[in-house]
């Protein structure tokens, strides 16, 4: 198991063990910011990122972006995604120039922007019921393209078609269970030096966190029963990015200990370190 903490770092989250579950490639942010404050951080990622199954949809939108008016992104795997598809057909992003572009929060904003393409919205809240919120009085009988993961809500192209939006939605990448973490998530959970947080970041990242502990009909007890793979959650603190990823847990049987009052991973950070975990020298 992969675990590491800032040496000598004093910090309110000093000497709690925090399970990092984000994906391999994007959990940096999230460590570093729990190391800084302290915490011995493990990364055994719930959730793998590939390729779709085909880009026949992906790459024939992107080949009549003309004909779209808006351009919705609701996470930095589908801003990621997108621009390797322009690059593979040699497009960039002056097709986009037309467009206006919606992203889900601040970090799908500031990936879009690393591209040199403007962003015209950002709700308040990151969720997808406030991008709908904040389209309302502009999609009206406009063409909207979404690209996002295989597998995701669809609140945006529901809510966005009964406001007479015409909406494509197109798959830009899938979500996995990466199963080289089954292994690695047990031992942890049966370690003597267990995490005291697991963080979620997403409602995916719920799902195949239960599915790797392989429970019966996907639902797990908090109360201890000496047997199975995870012997018991007990003590363990749920950490939810947000009321999505929150109602995910609850809807598998768990507890949310902790939830971010900004839907980000500083605000999840933050979250964390005021639930006075700190262990004693």
């Amino acid at each position: 198991m992969r675990s590491s903490s800032k040496s000598g770092v004093a910090g309110p989250l000093s000497g709690v063990r925090v399970l990092v579950g984000r994906a391999r490639h994007q959990a940096s942010a999230l460590s570093s910011g729990l190391r800084e404050l302290g915490a011995e951080v493990l990364e055994i990622p719930f959730i793998e990122i590939r390729k779709p199954r085909s880009y026949k949809a992906l790459d024939a939108a992107l080949k009549n972006l003309p004909e779209y008016d808006w351009l919705i992104l609701t996470s930095v795997n589908g801003v990621d995604a997108l621009w390797q598809r322009l690059r593979k057909l040699r497009m960039d992003g002056k097709a986009m120039r037309h467009l206006n572009i919606a992203a889900i929060g601040p970090a799908t904003r500031k990936a879009i922007e690393q591209h040199g393409v403007k962003v015209n919205v950002v709700p308040r809240e990151y969720v997808a019921e406030s991008v709908v919120a904040s389209l309302r009085r502009k999609v009206k009988r406009k063409r909207v393209l979404l690209a996002r993961a295989r597998v995701a809500r669809d609140v945006i192209p529901r809510e966005l078609r009964m406001l007479s939006a015409r909406v494509d939605v197109v798959e830009a990448y899938e979500t996995v269970i990466p199963q080289s973490s089954r292994r690695r998530l047990r031992a942890a959970l049966q370690s003597p030096k267990r995490p005291d947080v697991i963080t979620f970041t997403s409602s995916s990242t719920v799902r195949n966190f239960v599915a790797l502990l392989d429970e019966s009909r996907g639902r797990i007890s908090r109360v201890h029963t000496g047997t199975g793979p995870t012997r018991d959650l007990k003590g363990i603190h749920l950490a939810s990015i947000g009321p999505v990823t929150s109602s995910a847990l609850r809807e598998l049987g768990l507890t949310v200990d902790i939830e971010a009052a900004e839907y980000t991973i500083p605000g999840l950070i933050t979250a964390i370190s005021r639930r006075g975990l700190q262990r004693p020298g």
